[in-house]
């Protein structure tokens, strides 16, 4: 445990550190901190930190920069807990609720705000609690050759498919088709499909008067939308707003950021989370090494019965901690 004075000069060091990304001494925290201590005893208790492992001095006549260690101290003890004005909170508000009922549009809205609110990268991605199950198939003639279908199911998930097909099919057909399919094939799911209906389809379309060759490159188009609508979707908004800040002038760290966060998968495990709280994963925290010069703050948002999305705040080690948890709190009451 650390003392009450260690503890404000740590806290001085932090502050400072996240708003200006430059190394502070003893004189600069004794004049600009209201501390009651000269600049010599600030120098020695900065000393007992550096020795302790809270700060670190990049170079040797450099001031103190915090170190992970540090950072973990500040936001498990020191952190203040702001909130956010009226104003923000209406904002926030209303651009999570805006009329938005479907799932991918409400994830990518939440990761744009939150980047707006904080000036960081932000990551949402929406798991899928169950399967997704047809609820309606509308296909519309392009041309001669092509059909293109949008298919919704009932998660509200809007997936649209282009098709070719081995025969032209009228505007008149494709409306008589599209509602033979969703009366066959509602509440059918990705693994029912092939199984149970691919025959049964066939026997209709015939019955019907409709090219059997049409089948299989329609049910192929149904099996891979659900497929894409069963598969979790990343949304990312804000990475170059990361690369703005001066930790990744470097260019290599800067490419190795920018890296994990073009994988999906890779930020499918980043955001991967069973825990109801809020997390910090402070630099060498980071499971991925790529993530050891940033900071993570993620939370699971629950977005109505059947999803809870994830959402993480990316930035500099250095990052507004203190901003980033008053916006993710709000955000978290904002869509309940």
């Amino acid at each position: 445990m650390l003392d009450h004075r260690k503890i404000k000069i740590l806290e001085a060091i932090v502050s400072d550190y996240i708003a200006f990304a430059e190394p502070i001494g003893s004189r600069t925290i004794a004049r600009k901190y209201d501390l009651g201590v000269s600049s010599a005893t600030i120098r020695n208790e900065m000393s007992d930190l550096e020795e302790l492992g809270y700060i670190l001095q990049p170079h040797a006549s450099s001031g103190r920069v915090p170190s992970d260690k540090g950072y973990r101290l500040y936001v498990d003890e020191v952190m203040p807990r702001r909130s956010l004005s009226k104003e923000q909170r209406e904002y926030l508000r209303k651009a999570v609720n805006h009329n938005l009922t479907r799932i991918d549009h409400i994830m990518r809205e939440m990761a744009r705000v939150v980047t707006a609110m904080t000036n960081y990268t932000a990551v949402a991605a929406e798991p899928v609690a169950r399967k997704h199950r047809i609820k309606h198939i509308q296909l519309v003639p392009v041309d001669e050759d092509t059909l293109a279908m949008m298919l919704i199911t009932d998660l509200k998930a809007v997936k649209n498919q282009v098709i070719a097909v081995p025969v032209p099919v009228s505007h008149a057909t494709a409306s008589r088709m599209s509602m033979e399919l969703t009366n066959s094939l509602k509440d059918c799911g990705v693994d029912d499909l092939y199984e149970l209906f691919v025959g049964m389809m066939k026997h209709r379309f015939a019955e019907m008067r409709f090219n059997p060759e049409l089948v299989a490159p329609i049910i192929d188009a149904i099996h891979e939308a659900l497929i894409s609508a069963d598969s979790a979707q990343v949304f990312t908004s804000g990475i170059k707003n990361l690369l703005e800040y001066p930790e990744f002038s470097d260019l290599d760290k800067a490419r190795a950021v920018v890296g994990v966060l073009e994988e999906k998968e890779g930020l499918l495990s980043l955001l991967a989370d069973n825990s109801d709280e809020i997390q910090i994963i402070i630099g060498g925290e980071n499971t991925n090494t790529m993530l050891r010069d940033c900071s993570v703050i993620k939370a699971q948002i629950r977005i109505n019965e059947h999803f809870t999305g994830n959402i993480a705040i990316i930035g500099p080690t250095r990052m507004d901690y203190s901003q980033v948890m008053m916006v993710l709190r709000n955000l978290l009451e904002s869509s309940e």
